[in-house]
């Protein structure tokens, strides 16, 4: 039976046929599991998903917060042939039924925290032939099967399959421009982007079998990959997902419903934590502080690395960060969920590049709207392109996938639609989406730019920029600020300050203060609600 190096089941049965019981796969609290003990739970659990009338190709829904148990049922997924689909777990009814709808799910694993929202909307997804929940044991409602009796009935042993790069995972965006739209990545591909970043960073990757065994035993058993954000997000999904393949270990915080800053340092103390994937300052501002509150209480040691990915990561906290963790590199990686790679930031106590600068991934192009090549150092703004391993597009949505995966110049690329400038030595500065640019006095003004500016003044710990209505300018740029503890918003001082850092008709018209900018779990921004915010303590319509 053919076996290959681009599929997850196979790579992770491979895994666990050469780690042992000293080699831990899942870490949550006091349990950890071993990678025999998840390896036999996850081909148990596969082979029942399938006997109970999932088939190859089939989608399932993952509606759970991080715990040992999403990763193990993605493995499980993987080894059956089955598609994964990310469920945000904050969605409410219709939310939920649109997106287990949108993607055909046949089976949705979800944990018992959301029986009751299951059970108001199961009636409503006649295609779910399969409830499995987890988290009460054997007790669950007529509806369901447990997951515990899914992963403890069984042999243990590996599937007789044969599986496929092509096989599938489904990545949902948030929906900030319309409904969510599940991106189609194939196991081969997502695993090409993978070694390419790999090659980038250790100057090579493994290519064969026994290369990637060298691999896990040497180097990737070692790592264990706490994702401080949601496995619903590609951010600590990819991570995870990459810390799994490699043989690692992937710790999740007990603390499922908030973000718990000192848990999570307690965490990287008790279990050797070498790796953290969180999403900018609203992760980060926390943690230091935590760090600042409790200097030396902390074995920080074994901590490598630390990723960011969807917003932007201020300078300052990564100081901040590093006076703590000397040895630590600081990683701002530059992707969507349409494609990884496009740059990377790299900070250390030897290094620190500017916010909002990365330097081009090897794939990556800037293009003008006419689609003209952008020249290096030329200042013009562009969008950034993604070629080689790039996803199929999005699930059921011919148009939108044409929107954003482009044909120029020959060339296939992802466009998920940010725009920057590309310096003659290859460095991009990020200016941000392209559907919220800012057209003030005939100007393009990139609110993350600006929000970065204002991100550093002292009083503010976080910020977003929009535009509104304005006779004069068409546009107006307007700050909304969520202020530190005990800071008083300063208008005049905040726009002052931002003049000292970008050219003045980039500054705001005028700054308001917003008591909690309600970011997503992963960062992401809410620009819609801030914008209606914004019209309402202004004092406009829009």
């Amino acid at each position: 039976m053919a076996r290959t190096l681009f599929n997850f089941g196979d790579i992770l049965d491979d895994n666990g046929a050469h780690l042992g019981l000293d080699n831990p796969a899942l870490i949550h609290g006091d349990r950890m599991i071993s990678w025999p003990e998840m390896t036999a739970r996850s081909n148990n659990a596969a082979r029942a998903l399938r006997s109970l009338g999932a088939e190859t190709g089939d989608k399932v829904g993952f509606y759970m917060r991080n715990q040992p148990d999403y990763m193990e049922g993605l493995v499980a997924c993987f080894k059956a042939r089955l598609t994964p689909v990310n469920v945000n777990y904050r969605y409410l009814d219709d939310e939920l039924v649109y997106i287990i709808d949108n993607s055909d799910s046949v089976a949705v694993l979800y944990d018992v925290e959301f029986r009751d929202n299951v059970e108001r909307v199961r009636t409503r997804l006649p295609k779910v032939k399969i409830w499995v929940e987890i988290g009460s044991g054997l007790n669950v409602p007529d509806f369901a099967v447990s997951y515990d009796a899914l992963v403890d009935e069984g042999d243990g042993a590996p599937l007789e399959i044969e599986r496929s790069p092509d096989d599938l995972v489904f990545l949902y965006t948030g929906g900030t421009t319309g409904m969510p739209k599940g991106v189609m990545w194939s196991h081969g591909i997502w695993r090409e982007s993978s070694l390419d970043s790999m090659r980038r960073i250790y100057g090579g990757a493994p290519e064969t079998w026994e290369e990637h065994r060298v691999f896990v035993k040497d180097v990737g058993s070692l790592g264990r990959q706490l994702p401080a954000c949601p496995l619903m997000h590609g951010t600590g999904l990819f991570t995870a997902l990459a810390a799994m393949l490699n043989g690692g270990a992937v710790v999740t915080l007990e603390s499922k419903v908030k973000f718990d800053p000192e848990q999570l340092w307690d965490t990287v103390d008790r279990h050797g934590v070498t790796a953290m994937a969180i999403v900018g300052d609203a992760f980060a501002k926390p943690m230091q502080k935590v760090l600042d509150d409790n200097p030396g209480r902390f074995d920080l040691s074994s901590v490598a690395s630390i990723a960011s990915s969807g917003v932007m990561w201020s300078m300052d906290v990564k100081r901040g960060m590093i006076r703590h963790m000397p040895q630590v590199a600081l990683i701002d990686s530059f992707g969507a969920s349409e494609a990884v790679g496009f740059g990377m930031s790299v900070t250390t106590a030897e290094s620190a590049p500017e916010t909002a600068k990365f330097q081009i991934g090897e794939h990556c192009k800037v293009f003008a709207e006419d689609g003209r090549e952008i020249e290096p150092g030329s200042d013009e703004p562009g969008f950034i392109a993604r070629g080689g391993a790039v996803p199929l597009g999005y699930y059921k949505d011919e148009k939108k996938s044409a929107e954003t995966f482009k044909t120029i110049n020959g060339v296939r690329y992802a466009v998920p639609g940010d725009w920057c400038t590309v310096a003659a030595d290859g460095t991009l500065t990020l200016l941000g989406r392209g559907s919220i640019c800012i057209n003030s006095g005939g100007e393009k003004i990139y609110p993350e730019e600006v929000e970065e500016a204002l991100k550093e003044h002292h009083s503010v710990r976080d910020a977003l920029v929009v535009g509104v209505p304005d006779e004069q300018w068409g546009q107006a740029v307007t700050g909304v600020v969520e202020l530190a503890d005990g800071a008083d918003l300063d208008e005049d001082a905040l726009r002052a300050f931002v003049r000292t850092k970008l050219a003045a008709y980039k500054a705001p018209k005028r700054v308001v203060a917003m008591p909690d900018l309600q970011r997503a779990p992963n960062g992401k921004a809410d620009y819609k609600g801030v914008k209606a915010f914004a019209l309402e303590v202004l004092g406009l319509q829009v």
